[in-house]
């Protein structure tokens, strides 16, 4: 058993964990972050996207160890209070979700996403970065939507501050 360290959607955590534990075990064992959804452990799906040092990763193939020191954001760590993110406000407006199962990690990569195009995305571009993310409710047409809805939402409030 090892201790580990981080900060967790601001919050300075610790526990214990075996070396095998991933980090999103972690997350959702020792920390309750529920929100990390594991589906299937293999690092395929992208169910478990979080952000770890400001980029997004898979926290199935993370060692919760190889997180020690760092900065992880969950999806419940987006938005301070009841405020929605706005990529969460244009899933919601757009209909970007179906069971919800894949909403997190879809979420978490399509900030990461936009952050990395800040000059805004196309839909090519999002299509092939969601690669990564499955789901197996939509045909992706409501995703890609609410992403571009979102870079666009973004990128116009960073002009006008």
């Amino acid at each position: 058993m090892s201790e580990v360290s981080m900060v967790v959607n601001g919050r300075e955590v610790s526990g214990a964990v075996e070396d095998r534990t991933l980090l999103v075990h972690f997350l959702r064992e020792t920390l309750g972050l529920t929100g990390t959804h594991v589906g299937c452990d293999t690092s395929q799906c992208g169910a478990c996207v979080v952000h770890l040092d400001g980029k997004a990763v898979k926290s199935c193939s993370v060692l919760a160890a190889q997180a020690a020191g760092s900065e992880v954001v969950t999806i419940e760590g987006l938005a301070p209070g009841a405020d929605l993110h706005p990529v969460q406000a244009a899933f919601k407006e757009n209909h970007g979700l179906q069971c919800g199962f894949c909403t997190p990690g879809m979420i978490m990569a399509a900030v990461d996403m936009i952050n990395r195009h800040p000059g805004g995305l196309d839909e090519k571009t999002v299509r092939a970065e969601l690669e990564g993310n499955i789901c197996r409710c939509t045909g992706y047409h409501n995703i890609v939507k609410a992403i571009l809805a979102a870079s666009e939402a973004m990128a116009k409030s960073k002009k006008a501050a």
